[in-house]
């Protein structure tokens, strides 16, 4: 590592400040350009240890950038991990407060539901279809803290990969029951498609993704628990939005998800 504790905590500070106070910032790597990636997971695990000292919980997990689109939207190059907790979830047709948000985007996810834990490495993906219990549809509402989305992989990984809202619902299937890399998926914003694409998007498969957020982990001796969401990543471009847009979102064979923002 190449940063202190001090400096590390206090950029998840400046950072998570930045997030609960609807403000931006430029990236940090632009001060810290020797910060390495143990420092930036560091600074999201600090940021994660804040909000647990304050009562929220871990209800998921996500994989950020797993397409190629994403990839080539944001200027990189490989995906990224970060965690979601209990203050992040909207409820199916509920509303997103724009205030609290920066510059908002939406992208479409395939959100999987473990029925077994999952731990790397060598974790594939008929390892994670093995250990999930049902799929589903979802939107994420990326936020990013650093000013105009502008931001290198390492900045973003402490940033928890932009992770801002998401919603799921929609129908739960077990995954042999629907062909994810196959999948059609079309998201409308105020009833105009928006963004269309296929499951396969995502690394090819988007068990992929939940794979190797497992290897990701598993070098770091941790594990994905069993009943542990996860956003697969998006499918997608993200799509920006503001108050007054309603976004509805369907994949093939599992029904649709919404949310409206004010």
């Amino acid at each position: 590592m190449a940063l202190d504790a001090k400096t590390i905590a206090g950029l998840a500070e400046h950072l998570e400040t930045c997030e609960l106070q609807a403000r931006d910032t430029l990236k940090i790597t632009d001060e810290h350009p020797d910060m390495d990636w143990d420092d930036a997971y560091a600074i999201q695990a600090e940021i994660l240890r804040r909000k647990l000292a304050r009562g929220s919980r871990v209800i998921g997990l996500k994989a950020g950038l797993t397409s190629h689109a994403k990839m080539k939207q944001m200027g990189v190059d490989s995906p990224v991990f970060g965690f979601l907790v209990d203050n992040f979830c909207v409820p199916e047709g509920g509303e997103v407060k724009t205030s609290e948000l920066i510059h908002p985007k939406v992208e479409p996810e395939i959100a999987f539901v473990l029925k077994r834990a999952l731990k790397g490495p060598g974790c594939h993906i008929g390892t994670v279809l093995a250990a999930t219990d049902f799929v589903l549809p979802g939107i994420e509402v990326i936020d990013s803290r650093y000013r105009d989305f502008k931001f290198d992989l390492k900045s973003v990984v402490a940033d928890n990969t932009s992770a801002a809202r998401f919603v799921v619902g929609g129908q739960a299937l077990p995954p042999d029951r629907v062909d994810l890399r196959t999948m059609g998926v079309v998201m409308e914003k105020n009833g105009q498609v928006v963004a269309i694409g296929a499951g396969a998007a995502v690394l090819g498969h988007p068990a992929a993704a939940v794979a190797m957020l497992a290897n990701h982990l598993g070098r770091r001796g941790e594990e994905i628990p069993a009943g542990t969401l996860i956003l697969s990543g998006g499918v997608t471009e993200a799509v920006a939005v503001k108050a007054g847009d309603h976004v509805s979102l369907r994949l093939q064979g599992l029904g649709s998800v919404s949310l409206r923002f004010v």
